[in-house]
């Protein structure tokens, strides 16, 4: 089982009401004494407030979500995804990847490990640790978070962005990079379904990686 979250919830004032489930990013702009958006000290409140209790609660095992997803992408959706996603987005997912690291790429930014979930020795899922990391899996999991709560595009993809860097910032930079193949990992996170990609790609928003075998 993952350990809990040690960092410290900080308080910050944002305009952000932890009590309901509804995100409001204060706008931009200086006037009326308004302080500016920041998407990174929302995220941060956010964090272990909301955002890693709710993946917890949600997630399933990879096998189970990724092959419901694959029949019925709706039922997966409803079960395991953010039912209120905007109509045209594709389906995220929140998902548990346990299995042992069978390849690892640590030699550009944009660093993932492959994982064999169901012990076939082929992997069944890639899981990126960062510092550099596509796609907005996390914030697109989050039934409490919508695009019309936010100002405009540019401030909803910001907010996406973040949820990559504080994942990075608190969970995977501290991960081993060195000799990953053969280590058991433990992920919580979360995916897109989406047809071109080769695996599906895990953005975690916590990870273990077990001591060399």
């Amino acid at each position: 089982m993952l350990n809990k979250p040690t960092w410290p919830i900080l308080a910050v004032t944002l305009g952000i009401s932890l009590a309901s489930c509804k995100v409001l990013p204060t706008p931009s702009g200086d006037g009326g004494g308004a302080a500016a958006f920041n998407p990174d000290k929302m995220v941060e409140a956010l964090w272990a407030a909301k955002v890693v209790p709710y993946l917890r609660q949600k997630a399933g095992p990879f096998p189970e979500v990724h092959a419901l997803a694959k029949a019925d992408p709706a039922a997966a959706g409803a079960k395991y995804g953010n039912p209120n996603k905007q109509a045209n987005s594709p389906w995220t997912f929140a998902v548990r990847v346990d299995g042992k690291i069978v390849a690892a790429n640590t030699g550009s930014r944009a660093a993932t490990m492959d994982i064999d979930v169901d012990g076939d020795g082929k992997a069944d899922a890639r899981v990126q640790i960062g510092p550099a990391m596509r796609g907005t899996a996390l914030r697109d999991s989050l039934d409490f978070v919508q695009f019309n709560d936010f100002t405009n595009q540019i401030d909803f993809a910001q907010f996406g962005k973040a949820f990559n860097a504080y994942a990075d910032k608190t969970v995977l930079s501290k991960l081993p990079r060195e000799a990953l193949e053969g280590r058991i990992a433990k992920v919580l996170g979360a995916y897109t379904l989406e047809g071109s990609q080769d695996l599906p790609l895990v953005t975690p928003a916590e990870a273990e990686i077990g001591p060399r075998p």
